[in-house]
This record gives structure tokens, sequence and C-alpha cells, in this order.
């Protein structure tokens, strides 16, 4: 009967949409309260990984040293997700010198690949599902080396020690959540046949996916780490892991062309934040290669001349945001890729250019897709749009210490269980599948082309608002390209409406990525959908799972929110 009952998902699952399929759909709700604490707080996306972060903040560690732990164990218990085999961002507050730093820690393109590389014998870009599953999507992994660089600079405890929990967790055993196993389950029509570790790993010897609660162990990944605390991470970039990864991607039907000379020339960049100015916050985030701090920021903008304060939640504001979003995805689609390799505008932030973008509003009425405009730059037009939208998967984590350090950190392997390769107990990423698979347009580059060494764009939006200089609200979230607006929608909720961070990460998603307005299903988002289409909007009922996790810094008072749509848990002292 099991059997069956699988067989009967899998082929349920063979007609679903393209989007829809992907395993990082939202499997339950869980009702939460906003948690609050005094000294310390931790938001990760499952329990035992923010226990492993707060078990460090209660010895002393820093919100650095906190990360590392998070990471390692999220690998472990939600491997879905994000890994070492992937990349992220990291915004990191630095107490004693009151700066913000971030850091990218972004997968790059083989050194050796071209603006060719995701087209077929015919010319013509190959489909997504092809280009997934296999080595051929796998980018150089940077997450390890940002954990690095982060310990190196602000950490405090000793490297090994803070992977021995995830270490200690892989060789007993961790209970396979609900979530997991269904999202094993989701996998299985796609990328989950890539290679036989996976297979192995993920399935009982039926070929059934491990059913919630099962106690799963995984030794690979305990030797990996196990070398990793031993060695540092040169081992993974110069050693046998390497070597490992990159035999891997190409003992594949689909095989990629990583080299030893792609992974020893790999660096993390710490990179300048991006800010924009919102009713007197300072709203910061990830520059390029990500679009999230950006776009985020000029959605913001875009909505600042309108009193949503007065509005509250519901289809006139909505709507209002619907529209600035699209006019921001416009400029993103067409501006936005690794800046290390293409001039970017300095002007998407301008508060001339977003002012009369913000002109194109119309409060009554939606209009079409929007076009990009045209800021304060002499080559605005030289590049065709790119409308690559990122698959649903990734995790967030934020964490304040107890002396004020404070990091909000967005961690992927891009799809759910990214391209099926597994190699030492880990998942590798498919992050190369969110460069255009176009490289040009009508004549004209496309910005986020294939390159050799390249950072494809992302959606990731790890953010940290400031108010007089000072932190006030870490927030972030998984989710594909709609990242930008759960991103968006959850400041607005907290800036404008006053909303507590859990009340803000709770409410139904609105989402307009320049075309059809997207509404969660079974939310109170979805009540305005005839109000909004009565204003012009196309509307869509969607399954929108985010993952967002907040922070609220108030004058000696932490509060913080986990998401309902996961299993993720707020800690703190």
């Amino acid at each position: 009967m099991r059997k069956l009952l699988i067989l009967l998902v899998l082929l349920a699952g063979a007609v679903r949409a393209e989007e829809a399929r992907q395993p990082e759909e939202t499997h339950a709700i869980i009702t939460r309260q906003a948690v609050t604490a005094s000294r310390y707080m931790v938001a990760a996306a499952h329990p035992q990984a923010a226990e492993a972060g707060r078990a460090v903040l209660a010895a002393g560690g820093s919100a650095a040293d906190a990360a590392v732990a998070i990471q390692m164990m999220l690998n472990l218990v939600e491997p879905q997700s994000s890994g070492i085999g992937g990349g992220a961002f990291a915004l990191y507050w630095d107490a004693a010198t009151a700066t913000l730093s971030t850091w990218d820690g972004r997968e790059t393109a083989p050194l050796a690949a071209g603006p060719d590389y995701w087209l077929g014998p015919d010319g013509a870009p190959v489909k997504w599902p092809e280009a997934v599953v296999g080595g051929r999507s796998v980018g150089v992994p940077g997450t390890l080396m940002l954990l690095e660089h982060l310990h190196a600079r602000f950490g405090r405890m000793q490297w090994a020690g803070l992977l021995a929990p995830a270490i200690r967790a892989a060789e007993l055993g961790f209970p396979v959540s609900a979530r997991l196993s269904a999202s094993i389950t989701g996998a299985l029509e796609f990328n989950l046949a890539a290679s036989p570790e996976a297979r192995a790993y993920f399935l009982d010897a039926d070929g059934v996916p491990w059913p919630e609660g099962h106690i799963l162990t995984n030794p690979d990944f305990a030797e990996t780490l196990g070398l990793i605390a031993a060695g540092g991470i040169a081992e993974f970039y110069n050693g046998a892991t390497a070597a490992k990864i990159i035999a891997a991607t190409r003992m594949t039907d689909n095989p990629g062309i990583l080299t030893t000379g792609d992974f020893t020339a790999y660096q993390v960049r710490e990179r300048p934040p991006v800010c924009a100015p919102y009713r007197g916050y300072q709203v910061c985030g990830m520059g390029p290669p990500s679009s999230g701090a950006l776009t985020v920021g000029q959605i913001l903008m875009l909505l600042e001349r309108f009193d949503l304060a007065a509005m509250g939640p519901g289809a006139e504001a909505w709507h209002l945001f619907a529209e600035a979003s699209k006019l921001a995805y416009a400029d993103r689609a067409l501006y936005m890729a690794d800046s290390d390799f293409i001039d970017m505008p300095e002007g998407l932030l301008n508060r001339d250019y977003m002012a009369a973008r913000s002109r194109l509003i119309d409060p009554g009425a939606a209009h079409g897709p929007a076009e990009a405009g045209t800021p304060p730059w002499d080559e605005a037009r030289i590049y065709a749009p790119d409308t690559t939208q990122e698959r649903p998967g990734t995790s967030h984590f934020v964490v304040v210490d107890a002396a004020g350090n404070m990091i909000s950190m967005t961690t992927t392997i891009e799809t759910g269980f990214g391209s099926g390769v597994m190699v030492g107990g880990f998942l590798l990423n498919n992050e190369l599948t969110d460069f255009s698979f176009a490289p040009e347009q009508d004549g004209k580059p496309v910005a986020n082309r294939v390159e050799g060494g390249k950072r494809p764009r992302s959606s990731m939006a790890p953010t940290i608002v400031l108010k007089d200089g000072r932190p006030v609200l870490l927030v972030g979230s998984p989710g594909g390209s709609r990242i930008i607006a759960y991103v968006a929608q959850a400041l607005v909720a907290m800036l404008d409406w006053g909303m507590d961070p859990q009340a803000a990460v709770d409410q139904g998603h609105v989402a307009n990525r320049n075309g059809g307005t997207d509404l969660e299903e079974g939310s109170d988002a979805a009540s305005y959908g005839l109000a909004l289409q009565a204003m012009g909007h196309e509307v869509a009922i969607r399954n929108m799972n985010s993952g967002l996790h907040a922070i609220w810094i108030g004058d000696g008072v932490l509060v913080g929110g986990a998401d309902k749509r996961r299993e993720g848990v707020v800690l703190g002292e």
C-alpha cells in the first residue's frame, strides 16, 4: 500500500507545472507566538540548528561562531535547502566598531564556461528541467569559505568545536522531519535520481523515502566535517574533497566541466552594503551579484510617497505593492548581474529616479508589465532583459549575540536538493541555472549571461535595518525569485504597520514579478483576489513557501519570529 501511495504521488507530480513541482512547498502550518529575550537570540529553519546556535551563544560565542554551528547543522537536518555544497550571502554587524559588512559567498561558473554554456546542439537554450539534474549545473561552492572568513574576522571559539555538534548528530543520527520526508517524496520524480549516493541516503532499500521520525545517520558527512575540522577549508578547496566533487560532477548523464583550477581560484568577496532610505530607516542588504537589496530597496522607495500606515494591510496597499514590484523587477531583469563582470548603473536607488518611477504607479488601476527605466547612467540601454527566475529553495537565519554582534545570512543550494548530485554526505548546488540561458536578445547581450568565473544573479536578500546608525531589525527569507517580495512585504508590515516579527512573517504573501499578481493559497492574502482583479490585476492563487526569520532589536529587548510555513524556531535568553 505504501509503495502504491508513493506511485500515485509521482504520477500526480508528473503533470504539475514546473514551478509547483519543486519540493520546497508549504507542507504544514505551525502556529507560533513572537519570542522575547534580553541577552541573545537565534532564529533558524530547524530546531536542531537553532539549538546549535543557542548553545554557542550561551557559551560566550559570537554571532559569527553561531553561524558556523547553525549552517553545519542545517546542512545535516535540512539538506534540501543549503549546505557546504552551495553558496550564501551574509550581513554582519560588528558591535565593537559599529560597522556593517557584507560577504559574498556566491558560487562561480567554471573558468572555461562561456556565453554558449546553456545552448543546445541546435543553438537554442536548453530547457530548465534538462539543465538542473547532474554536474553541469554545479558552480564552485562558496558557503564554507564564507563561514571561514567570518570566523577568522569575528569568531571567538575554536573552529573544530563549532563543527562538533553537526559531526556528533551525523554519527548518532537525527529524526527525519515531516517536511524533509515530504520534500524527498516531491523530488523523487526530478533530481533525487541523479546519483546513487543520493538515492542510497534519502531512500530505503525499496526506493521509498524515509518516513517522519526515522533516525537517519550520515557517516559520510561526519567524515567530511571531521576533515574540515582538523585541516580547515584547504582540504575542501585544494584537497580530496575538491577532487571528489569534480569527479562526481563529471560522472553524470549531464556532466559538468569544473576543474581543480576553478576551486583553487575561488574567493569570498567583502562588498559594500547597499542601503536604501525608507521613512527614516536605512534598509541595508547585499549588492550584486545579488539583486536582493537593490530590488527590495526600489520597492520600498517607490512606495514611500504613499501613506501605507493609514491604509493598513488590504487590497489598496497590496495593489500599490504589486505595481511597485513590477517596476523594480523590470529594472532587475535589465541591469542586475555580477558587477565584477558588467557595469552596474549607479543610479538605481537615486531619489529623483525613484520619484519619477513612482509617479508611474496608478493608485486606482493596475497596468501591464512594466518596462525598465533609464537611471542616470550613460550606458543604460546596452543590455537585453533577463527574466530568469530562481526556483524555490534556500534557508535563512538571524543571530544577535550578547555583545550586540549580529548576522543575517541567506544560504542555498538553489532548487530543493540542488543538482541531485551527492558527494561526501552533502548535496551539490545547481546555481548555474540562475544564469540566463540565452546569452543575448535582439543583438544585445544579457547582463546575467554565463561567463567564466562569474557569479549568477541571485534574489537572496539578507537584510539589516538601521535607525540612527544602529541596527533595529534583521530579516531574510528563502523562496527563489519571490524572496524579494517576501522580504519587502515583511519590512512594510514591521516598519509601516508596527507588526511584531511573528505577525509580519506570518501574513499571507503577495508577489508580482512584473507579470501576474500571486496570492498565497489558504491565507488572508487570497481574500484580496476579487478586489485586485477589479483593479485590473491578473490574479493567481499559489502555494508560496517562504522561510522568513526576523529579530527586532528594541531598548533592552529582542523580539523574534519564525515562519509558520516551515519548522524553524526562535531561541534566546
